[in-house]
């Protein structure tokens, strides 16, 4: 069996453990301590992410979008061969390596898709984005750590959290869409989102073949505001 290589180790930001970029022949890895985050050949619910999405946006002729996470470039790539010529996506990647790397070793995975027109890339926490942008984007796209369960980083939790989600619910436009990526299920998530303003969809997309299944959480912006956190849940009407 060919060995894998290790390319390249970068810090992250706040944290003691490490990411590291590893190759074994034509398929690379980017793992954590010894969590592999993902890899090469199991792109399908990355993909899934953007598509999902996407088709949301069809009638939508200019619309803004936020991708949360860079990783390998497979859901930019998706959602530039879904958007047209007037779409504008924006990318934040807080590890300044893995922008590296988009441009260096994995460049052939992400084919010219940051020299795009309508892409930014931008090296900072999407936090920040979404928390200074209220009423920009019709997507925000959020394949940040291994979901809302957090596992590189615990100041990832503060995306996912009720103040969070309601900080991602300001940001969008009205009926706009949160897609977010994880792993595996979590139903006290997908209650979250709810509760916080969104109808909800839950999908489980296998991430190569007959390999195991990940989640994606397609949440539209429901009319209203999100409720504050610490706030009683909202009732329906009788």
């Amino acid at each position: 069996m060919i060995p894998w290589v290790h390319l390249d180790t970068s810090a992250i930001p706040g944290e003691t453990a490490s990411l590291r970029l590893m190759r074994r022949g034509d398929e690379f890895a980017i793992v954590v301590d010894s969590i592999e985050l993902m890899n090469s050949r199991r792109s399908g619910s990355e993909r899934a992410l953007a598509t999902l999405t996407c088709a949301r946006l069809r009638d939508r002729p200019r619309p803004r979008m936020l991708i949360g996470g860079l990783g390998m470039g497979f859901t930019l790539r998706a959602a530039l061969a879904e958007l047209g010529p007037g779409a504008k996506v924006e990318v934040a990647e807080l590890i300044p390596a893995v922008a590296a790397w988009a441009r260096g070793p994995l460049a052939h995975l992400f084919a010219g898709s940051l020299d795009d027109p309508r892409v930014a890339l931008h090296e900072t926490d999407v936090h920040h984005l979404i928390a200074t942008s209220p009423g920009a984007y019709d997507a925000i796209l959020l394949d940040v750590d291994n979901g809302p369960e957090g596992l590189v980083q615990q100041t990832n939790d503060r995306l996912y959290d009720v103040a969070g989600l309601g900080r991602a619910h300001r940001a969008l436009r009205p009926g706009g869409v949160l897609a977010v990526w994880s792993e595996s299920p979590d139903r006290k998530f997908k209650s979250r989102l709810q509760r916080g303003g969104f109808a909800v969809e839950e999908h489980k997309v296998r991430s190569a073949g007959s390999g195991g299944r990940h989640v994606v959480w397609i949440g539209e912006r429901t009319d209203g505001t999100a409720p504050r956190p610490g706030a009683p849940p909202q009732r329906s009407p009788r």
